[in-house]
């Protein structure tokens, strides 16, 4: 007859451990509803050891957002091959895998959650945008953006963000339709830029050369020209000429 014998983690093991159950449990509830008690319940172990590991439920859920905010960090590198198109949808699409796994979580990651006005969640949340926008501008292929193309990139980061938060109230709008829809308000920022900005056009010009007509960007121009309703050229009229 065998007994198990449980084994006895070391510390930087066992704070892995609570973060990880702590983030799992800030993904379906709000952390202001997740206390020290379920984390330790979760974890196995008591309420005690918890705090053994973190002075209290603050420095565990910034330890968690620390992880979080890596990990949505990541899902907007993508390797820059192919039209740019279809990267950002690739990109869109991991994006919203992780704001649909972590949606409490993803919501107080953004919006600060208990820790709302703390300059180290403040830092994350701005390090998680950077790293969004420092990658946007890689597929771009700009090292020095000027002020307009840094203006659509943020913008757009910015928009990404703020339409996930909204989406999580309720998914009203099916989640593929709103990837693609953000990759065409990506499309649609650039275009208007380029109507001011010579580097902004020049770039827009290279996205659309590389394009496919069945590409998201293809698939914009097709849906905004068929919005255009056909004009049957009027012969001009003559003063004083009566109508039959």
């Amino acid at each position: 007859m065998t007994t198990g014998v449980r084994r006895r983690m070391g510390v930087e093991e066992r704070k892995q451990q609570l973060i990880g159950v702590a983030l799992e449990l800030f993904s379906h509830r709000s952390p202001d509803e997740v206390s020290i008690d379920e984390i330790a319940a979760a974890a196995g172990i008591s309420r005690p050891l918890v705090y053994h590991y973190f002075p209290g439920k603050q420095s565990l859920y910034e330890a968690a957002l620390r992880r979080a905010a890596d990990e949505l960090a990541a899902r907007f590198v993508e390797p820059p091959q192919g039209p740019l198109g279809a990267r950002l949808l690739r990109v869109m699409g991991r994006f919203f895998d992780f704001v649909d796994d972590h949606g409490p979580g993803f919501a107080a990651l953004m919006r600060g959650g208990p820790a709302v006005g703390s300059s180290t969640t403040n830092a994350m949340i701005d390090e998680v945008r950077h790293a969004a926008y420092v990658q946007i501008l890689a597929h771009l292929e700009v090292e020095k953006p000027s002020a307009r193309i840094e203006l659509v990139v943020r913008s757009w980061v910015s928009l990404a963000e703020s339409t996930a938060l909204i989406w999580l109230d309720g998914r009203r709008v099916p989640r593929a339709e709103l990837e693609l829809q953000l990759v065409h308000d990506f499309g649609a920022l650039a275009a208007v830029s380029a109507a001011y900005d010579e580097d902004m056009a020049a770039i827009l010009v290279g996205i659309l050369a590389d394009e496919p007509a069945d590409g998201p960007f293809g698939e914009l121009v097709a849906r905004l020209v068929a919005l255009v309703p056909a004009v049957t050229p009027e012969a001009p009229s003559v003063p004083g000429q009566r109508l039959r």
